[in-house]
């Protein structure tokens, strides 16, 4: 079946496994140099341990269903499926991670509505809720803005597309705030916290403090409520949570591609609670290959003609570098008022 795929329209093989044919060789050549043990697939030839994880959850199969396609039974599945959920959570702790030294973004120099007022910002960091699989006794913790079951995670992403930090594993009752504010004082969960000068753009749900720029409250902000004629930008706060959201937008396009390749993160099967976690990592971390290794990708090359909104909205060693005194969130109002100040009066000389 894997010859057929491989061997045949570079469509097909798309099509089934979310990926073409010379990126999934290069994925398996990776993972067979220290990400999947040899006895694991030992029986097993390495291509067909992953196609079998990349036909699961890219096509949200059931087990049996995959278990006849590639004619091993349902144990024999569920076992590589394991196996390289695992191979690839690991790698995930190679390739999420910001890129260092951080430098400004080409996504941003080289946009005059950008350059030079985000000249600091390292990328964009929301929430979004995943579709999850609860015993019924613990769905309530579960359930989400929707009422469904869903898990809530936090993701940051560099404006390139690629997943930088992935949290995933949160009750979908629990909100964005909540959620960041754990992973930014756990030294266990190694948020990438930015250098000083430097900061990510978050939504209106995250404290606006160093190193976190939100837009202003009570003013209008999602792209779309820009639309139309005569709807621009009165002010600098509106002008500034316009060019804000705009530059946000990368992670809502992350989780759209991420979403639209994986369709069980949108329907989720009865995996293990504490599975759950690992198999989104394992598919962001699918997500940065993808980006890093095919350029004419079909999901992202869609993405860049696209405006997806998705509206995202113990002891524990605490890290040192987050500040939320007073004088220092003072410092980041100033910033921002700053920022809005000088993108005013350039697009009242300039129009743009």
């Amino acid at each position: 079946y894997i010859r057929e795929l491989l061997d045949g329209h570079p469509t097909r093989i798309y099509e089934m496994l979310r990926m073409d044919a010379p990126t999934f060789m290069s994925l398996c050549n990776t993972l067979r140099n220290g990400y999947l043990e040899e006895n694991q697939h030992r029986h097993v030839p390495i291509e067909e341990s992953l196609a079998i994880f990349l036909l699961t959850v890219g096509h949200s199969t059931r087990h049996r269903v995959v278990a006849e396609r590639f004619q091993y039974s349902t144990e024999t599945i569920n076992r590589h499926i394991k196996h390289v959920m695992r191979a690839l959570a690991t790698l995930g702790t190679v390739i999420i991670r910001p890129k260092i030294p951080y430098e400004t973004p080409p996504e941003i120099l080289n946009n005059p509505k950008f350059n030079p007022y985000f000249l600091g910002c390292i990328g964009a960091i929301d929430g979004t809720h995943i579709a999850a699989w609860a015993p019924a006794v613990k769905q309530t913790a579960f359930r989400g803005r929707k009422v469904s079951v869903t898990q809530n995670v936090l993701a940051a992403c560099s404006f390139d597309l690629l997943f930088t930090f992935v949290y995933p594993g949160w009750e979908g009752s629990a909100n964005d705030s909540r959620v960041f504010l754990n992973a930014i004082t756990r030294g266990d969960v190694q948020f990438p916290m930015p250098p000083p000068g430097k900061y990510y753009v978050v939504d209106a749900g995250f404290t606006n403090m160093p190193g976190f720029l939100s837009p202003y409250w009570g003013e209008r902000y999602h792209m779309r409520d820009f639309q139309g004629r005569g709807r621009g930008p009165r002010g600098p706060r509106e002008l500034f949570n316009h060019r804000h959201s705009s530059l946000r937008n990368a992670i809502e396009r992350c989780f759209g591609i991420l979403k639209a390749r994986f369709p069980l993160l949108k329907h989720m099967t009865n995996y293990k609670v504490v599975r759950q976690g690992p198999l989104v990592i394992a598919c962001c971390a699918i997500h940065n290959f993808v980006r890093m290794h095919s350029n004419a990708d079909m999901l992202f090359q869609e993405e860049m003609v696209q405006d997806m909104n998705e509206d995202g909205d113990g002891n524990h060693a605490m890290q040192p570098d987050v500040n939320m005194s007073q004088p220092q969130l003072n410092q980041m109002a100033a910033l921002r008022d700053d920022l809005a100040g000088h993108m005013w009066q350039d697009y009242e000389n300039n129009g743009e």
